[in-house]
């Protein structure tokens, strides 16, 4: 099916602590729309089925919970598919908003996703209802070809949003299309808990996914297009996620993902928007997920070790049919180990051990988890890279348990560079990095130079061991990692 995203420099309000009439509201939100219109038209012109917008992308951000009040629509929660917001626009009071999205989709004959600001009356009755007498949530909606609202999906994972309040219990919100089937929705920030994403895509066996975010890049590790990436490829998922673009708060990168390709747009440098159409084959339900697929990689292995050996890694990366974990750094070699050392990265303590010389063998240890890493360097360069492993509840920005291995390039040449943002490298490096995680959950990271993506060869489990393996990455590695999510020790 042809798909479409759009990162969206969002006209933002200059003084959003304000409180300002409902009427300059929905002038500063017109503006917004009616760039959503164009690019819906436009989307529409190549053939897409569907279209997602960025989270905040109509009203913007920073608000308090006072202020963003004339920015929202009252929205009705689950009224899946019997409202038609276009041709009936007098069943609600303000709804205005929801009515132009609604008539971009009929006019055009399109699915749209957009993510708006809404209120929702309460009772004093109901013991969650807030002292001013009603939510206000961080809402995406899903409106169909003909305009009618499908869906509704009130974030749960807010991201320090005070003008939000989350929802009393998680959103699961699906909708069917007669082109793809079956889409599930949230929203951020949501992507990296349990709850409601992965049990979403868990209990409705969920293949597409529409994703509005607006996401600061954080690197090494989390940055938008490395972690989108990343996880339709753990899910086995196709994701549409579409970001806001304000390049001087770190904000871009979005994309159409499906487990094998991707095509993104991440960029720094230039202001403006930018539409994304690709076409995608719909993944069916019956096709295993990578969680999933323990016993075909298993299955798979052998081949994988003899394709992987064969260029230039020895042929000890490869198991012997009897030996159950992963050879260890012998012995004899511990007095030549490079020296362990500390350093922050994403504000966890990781402990590195550096990647000196064109190859060798590491292993660095942390809690239970140990990360081990094969490598080889097409040609040496003047810079220094560093394996590092954290388990650990991760507590800045957010409290979540976090299991991670992760090969990077470091800042500078200095150890204490390691763990900082970089997105420019030429090493060439053919790798294989494993480890012995507690968590099914696992995301393959692969950053190539200039904030680029990049395929491993091989990945998934053995035994006990999570393996992502690359001959030679297309350019400079930034960063290649598991990064493991524990969602029971959050």
């Amino acid at each position: 099916y042809l798909a479409a995203v759009y990162e969206h420099e969002s006209i933002l309000s200059p003084t959003p602590a304000v409180l300002v009439e409902r009427r300059s509201a929905l002038e500063l939100m017109g503006r917004n729309l009616d760039i959503y219109e164009q690019q819906v038209l436009a989307a529409a012109r190549q053939g897409a089925q569907i279209i997602v917008f960025p989270e905040d992308g109509i009203h913007g951000f920073n608000f308090t919970r006072s202020s963003i009040y004339p920015y929202l629509d009252f929205v009705p929660h689950s009224h899946s598919g019997k409202w038609n917001p276009c041709r009936e626009p007098y069943l609600f009071n303000d709804t205005e908003v929801v009515q132009r999205l609604s008539c971009m989709a009929l006019k055009n004959k399109i699915f749209l996703v957009a993510n708006l600001g809404t209120k929702q009356p309460c009772e004093r009755s109901d013991p969650r209802c807030p002292s001013d007498g009603r939510y206000q949530f961080n809402t995406n909606v899903a409106l169909a070809a003909d305009g009618a609202l499908l869906a509704t999906y009130r974030k749960h994972n807010l991201y320090f949003e005070n003008a939000f309040d989350t929802p009393p219990e998680p959103d699961y919100a699906v909708f069917d299309t007669p082109f793809a089937g079956k889409f599930g929705m949230f929203t951020c920030f949501d992507i990296l808990f349990f709850e409601p994403a992965v049990n979403l895509i868990r209990q409705y066996n969920l293949k597409q996914i529409v994703y509005p975010t607006a996401w600061m890049n954080q690197l090494p590790l989390l940055s938008a297009v490395e972690f989108q990436q990343a996880f339709a490829t753990a899910f086995n998922v196709n994701i549409l996620a579409a970001n806001i673009h304000h390049p001087t708060l770190g904000m871009t990168g979005s994309g159409i993902y499906t487990p094998v390709k991707s095509f993104i747009y991440h960029n720094m440098e230039s202001y403006g928007g930018k539409l994304i159409v690709a076409e995608i084959p719909v993944i069916t339900a019956n096709y295993k997920t990578n969680l999933e697929s323990n016993e075909r990689f298993r299955e798979n292995l052998h081949d994988s070790c003899r394709t992987f050996t064969s260029t230039s890694l020895d042929d000890e990366v490869c198991f012997k049919e009897q030996n159950e974990t992963p050879r260890r750094v012998s012995e004899k070699g511990k007095e030549h180990s490079p020296p362990s050392f500390y350093a922050e990265m994403m504000y966890d303590n990781f402990t590195f051990v550096p990647v000196w010389g064109e190859k060798g063998e590491l292993q660095v240890c942390a809690n239970t988890l140990c990360c081990y890493l094969n490598y080889q360097r097409a040609v040496l360069t003047d810079e220094l890279y560093a394996l590092g492993v954290f388990d650990g509840l991760h507590t800045v920005h957010g409290t979540y348990y976090v299991q991670a291995c992760a090969l990077v390039k470091c800042g500078g040449l200095s150890f204490s560079t390691c763990g900082q943002e970089v997105t420019d490298a030429t090493a060439l490096i053919d790798f294989q990095l494993w480890g012995n995680m507690s968590t099914p959950y696992i995301f393959p990271l692969l950053l190539t130079s200039g904030v680029t993506l990049d395929f491993a060869d091989h990945m998934g489990w053995k035994n006990n061991y999570y393996f992502l393996s690359k001959n030679r990455t297309s350019s400079g590695l930034l960063t290649a990692a598991l990064y493991g999510r524990w969602y029971e020790k959050d």
